[in-house]
C-alpha cells in the first residue's frame, strides 16, 4: 500500500528469512504478520503473530520460503525498516532496523515516530 513501484516495504535479512520460514513451518502458518500497538515507555510497540491468512489490505512481502504480512495501520510506520534475526548468548530475537523512529526506550522494546502531518498530535 505505500511500497513504491519495484521496492519492496520492508527487507528481510537472510537470518530473519530463516527464522520465519522455521516458524510457519513449525506451526503450519501462512505468514508472520508484523504491526504496531501503543505501549511501552517510548508510545509504540512492534507486534509479531503467525496468521492463516492475509486481511484485506494488508501488504505481503515474501522472501524464498518466508512472508511478512504488514497490518495496513503500520505500513507507513515499517516503510523502510530491516527485519533481523540476531541469536546470542543471552538474547535471541528479531530486531526492526526502522529508519522511521524518532527515539525508543532504554531496552529497546518501544519506540516513538513523529506525528503524522495534520495529526492531532501534530497540533491539529
Amino acid at each position: 500500500m505505500f511500497a513504491l513501484p519495484g521496492t519492496k516495504p520492508v527487507t528481510i535479512t537472510p537470518a530473519a528469512e530463516a527464522q520465519i520460514a522455521r516458524l510457519m513451518e513449525g506451526k503450519g502458518a501462512y505468514a508472520l504478520r508484523i504491526g504496531l500497538k501503543k505501549g511501552g515507555c517510548a508510545g509504540m510497540e512492534y507486534t509479531m503473530d503467525l496468521t492463516e491468512a492475509a486481511a484485506p489490505n494488508e501488504e505481503i512481502v515474501e522472501q524464498g520460503a518466508a512472508r511478512v504480512v504488514i497490518a495496513p495501520m503500520a505500513q507507513m510506520f515499517l516503510f523502510g525498516t530491516e527485519i533481523d534475526f540476531e541469536s546470542g548468548l543471552l538474547d535471541s530475537g528479531f530486531r526492526f532496523r526502522n529508519p522511521n523512529v524518532t527515539d525508543s526506550c532504554g531496552c529497546g522494546e518501544s519506540v516513538r515516530f513523529e506525528p503524522l502531518e495534520g495529526s492531532r498530535a501534530a497540533g491539529a
